[in-house]
């Protein structure tokens, strides 16, 4: 297994199958991917563009040799059987509605996705496998990681890993997992950035305790530690970035020109701070920021970022007083609703949304976290 670098690129960057910005050309991205230049790690999703992001990373990859590249692929969304569902996409392989949990209905399904993106790929083996955006179901059930063990056995990954999403939260549901599968478990994928720490930082030191290396996306914080998202920054109407809370770019703006000093005493860009700020907490070894093509004739071409983030140092230079400081500046504990187990949520469980079971309660008390103090989002407390 090659292991994953300090910082990596995912096929979700150039807005072509997430909606972020300016979809680029397919042929730009496919530059975007081409490693070199301090690029070798490399992330992709078999739902992206149903397979159409996978094409064009294994097109990227093409004249490289395989031994000097990370290939990070992620599989869970059934878009082979399923049926899109709008804005939530594809549902999970999990889902009762297209196959059950016995047989050998999930191991079926587990080999043949990875199979079929390695094929799209162009290679014979990832690096490390993600199971992406699992539902309930991803994050306890044996028979979907005695699947995901089968596969690695079987020489089509090297590691196996798990990322969480697309929004924030999962936090128990991390820390159950790791707990009842650590020893398959390499990586996990959290969404962590000087304005975000909370709640990923919560599931940390259960990540270090299981000896799981931890990779961290949405480092950007939609795009604001590129730089070049202000106050009154036009976004397309389809744009992501669009729910997020009214004012968010204002409020992080603010906090940005506070942070601003200590990017400078160290040369580093505001983003180069943010992908520092991460890798500076154990055991975050990687960080993949979304690389964003904002929209207009005078936008900063999405190459730059590239450059930029592929200049950030691998040593942190940041000391404990800095971090600590910046923690403090970007404290966001409380700010909103979180997926997964939630001791908000009401009603029947959904795909990305379940209750706080007995399960999950005692989970929480084991790693010193309180979910009614520490999960909660406070506004919806206060109204």
């Amino acid at each position: 297994m090659r292991a994953p670098s300090h910082n990596a690129i995912g096929t979700w960057s150039g807005g072509r199958y997430l909606h972020f910005g300016e979809p680029i050309a397919e042929e730009r991205l496919e530059a975007l991917l081409t490693p070199g230049g301090g690029l070798d790690t490399l992330l992709t999703a078999d739902a992206y563009g149903a397979g159409e992001a996978d094409r064009v990373l294994g097109r990227a990859l093409r004249g490289t040799e395989r031994d000097a590249v990370c290939v990070i692929g992620a599989i869970g969304h059934d878009f082979y059987e399923g049926e899109r569902e709008g804005a939530k996409g594809y549902p999970r392989f999990t889902d009762p509605r297209l196959r059950g949990a016995g047989g050998t209905d999930y191991a079926d399904y587990v080999r043949m996705a990875a199979e079929r993106s390695l094929e799209r790929l162009g290679i014979d083996a990832f690096d490390l496998l993600l199971l992406h955006n699992p539902d309930r179901t991803g994050y306890t059930s044996e028979v979907v990681w005695e699947a995901l063990r089968a596969v690695r056995d079987d020489g089509l990954a090297a590691g196996l890993g798990i990322a969480p999403g697309p929004a924030n939260g999962f936090t128990l549901d991390i820390i159950g997992c790791l707990e009842r599968f650590g020893e398959l478990i390499d990586w996990a994928m959290v969404i962590l950035n000087p304005l975000e720490p909370w709640p990923a930082e919560l599931c940390l030191a259960a990540a270090r305790e299981h000896d799981v290396d931890v990779m961290t996306r949405v480092v950007d914080y939609g795009g604001l530690f590129w730089d070049d998202v202000r106050p009154g920054h036009e976004f397309a109407p389809r744009d992501h970035r669009t729910f997020r809370p009214d004012g968010w770019v204002q409020a992080g703006s603010e906090k940005l020109e506070r942070l601003r000093p200590i990017a400078e005493r160290h040369d580093l860009t505001m983003l180069q701070l943010a992908a520092q700020w991460c890798l500076a907490q154990e055991p975050v070894a990687c960080v993949v920021p979304t690389l964003i093509q904002e929209i207009g004739a005078g936008a900063r071409p999405i190459e730059d970022k590239r450059a930029e983030l592929l200049a950030t140092p691998s040593r942190v230079v940041l000391d404990d007083a800095e971090v600590a400081s910046i923690r403090e500046i970007g404290d966001n504990t409380g700010s909103m609703s979180l997926k997964g187990a939630d001791p908000q949520h009401e009603g029947e469980p959904r795909p990305d949304r379940w209750p706080l079971t007995p399960d999950l309660d005692a989970v929480a008390r084991r790693w010193g976290i309180d979910p009614e103090r520490d999960l909660r989002h406070l506004t919806a407390t206060r109204g």
